[in-house]
């Protein structure tokens, strides 16, 4: 299977730079995957359309300040240590910019209380292992020097300081908890917290998931046949309380909504793994893909992914590649708002 069979041509001027006005007020596409129907709604009515006998499951993870700017001690050029996973103690996996200028041994200087140390390159795309030079906790320090790692594709070189605000409240969910993540799990940024009521009090059930979001949700696939790339390790909980909720909801033939890829993954490896969800602490390296058979999901709520990236290939598994092709055209001719802090859609 050829990785430009998942190439599209996406107007520049249709990636989002800001999140919409209010999160509800997104523009969602209604995918029905049986009737082969497209149809244009906005994200409030999300209410309307989820089935009262469905449960709901969300990624409640939050997103942590892991981009970091410094500089080099001995030479005061500036680098950029983008922080993707804790290891052990204070070792952390890493992407530093410019990889190049940088040795083993190499200190970077964040501020007076943070540094990095470079130990160890690891692949040939930036990753390093580092040790970081602090004291204390490190989400403390972390919130003191580091800022929220936006994608490459949202500029933000001259943000000033209200820009910088709105990013770090609408580059999270409202029910984030768990800090963890270098990317936000984006197709929870539409819901508010009206909304997870109104659809309780409709009867649609509730449960979390965590999985920390890393490389392997935003990685790029380079290999010309994606049967050849290789996930990059990311970790997941499920509770005691959510598998029970969920294993209950499937065994009385409630529908799985599930929102985002990385819930998806969730499900879908412990699934793989144990033949039922159950709760557990461990990692994810699935690659989902055509023709792939979802064993736990029903539906899904998901943003509008990247040309080429394994999200596409995920959602395009789910509904069939030639008609989320047919809706992504559709979403470009409406002029929908497309990546992190774009619209969505809805696959049932």
């Amino acid at each position: 299977m050829l990785l430009s069979e998942f190439d599209y041509n996406l107007p520049e001027n249709l990636i989002a730079q800001l999140p919409a006005d209010k999160r509800e007020n997104s523009k969602m596409m209604l995918l029905d995957r049986n009737a082969k129907t497209i149809n244009h709604k906005h994200f409030y009515d999300i209410v309307d359309l989820i089935d009262d006998n469905s449960i709901l499951v969300l990624n409640n993870t939050k997103v942590m300040p892991a981009r970091l700017y410094g500089v080099k001690e001995e030479t005061g050029a500036k680098i950029e240590v983008f922080l993707l996973k804790q290891l052990e103690g204070k070792k952390w996996e890493t992407l530093i910019k410019p990889s190049k200028r940088i040795k083993e041994g190499t200190i970077i200087k964040i501020s007076d209380e943070l540094s990095a140390k470079a130990l160890e390159k690891t692949e040939e795309d930036g990753s390093w292992i580092v040790e970081l030079i602090y004291e204390g906790n490190i989400l403390d320090v972390l919130h003191r020097n580091g800022n929220i790692p936006l994608p490459p594709y949202i500029e933000r070189k001259l943000a000033n300081e209200d820009i910088k605000k709105l990013d770090f409240e609408r580059y999270q969910t409202v029910y984030a908890k768990d800090e963890g993540s270098v990317a936000a799990p984006t197709a929870g940024l539409h819901f508010t917290k009206e909304i997870l009521q109104k659809l309780q009090e409709k009867g649609v059930e509730i449960a979390y998931v965590t999985l920390n979001v890393g490389l392997g949700t935003f990685r790029p696939v380079k290999c010309g046949n994606i049967l050849e790339h290789k996930m990059h390790s990311e970790t997941f909980e499920i509770s005691e309380e959510t598998a029970k909720k969920i294993n209950e909801a499937k065994a009385n033939g409630k529908k799985l909504v599930a929102v985002g890829t990385t819930t998806v993954r969730t499900l879908e490896t412990a699934y793989q793994k144990y033949g039922c969800i159950k709760a557990c602490h461990d990692h994810s390296e699935l690659f989902i893909y055509p023709p792939y058979e979802f064993k736990v999901i029903d539906e899904l709520i998901t943003n509008f992914h990247l040309p080429k990236s394994t999200l596409l290939m995920l959602v395009s598994a789910l509904a069939g590649k030639d008609f989320i092709f047919k809706a992504y055209k559709e979403a470009v001719k409406n002029n929908y708002r497309f990546f992190s802090y774009g619209d969505c859609m809805f696959i049932r």
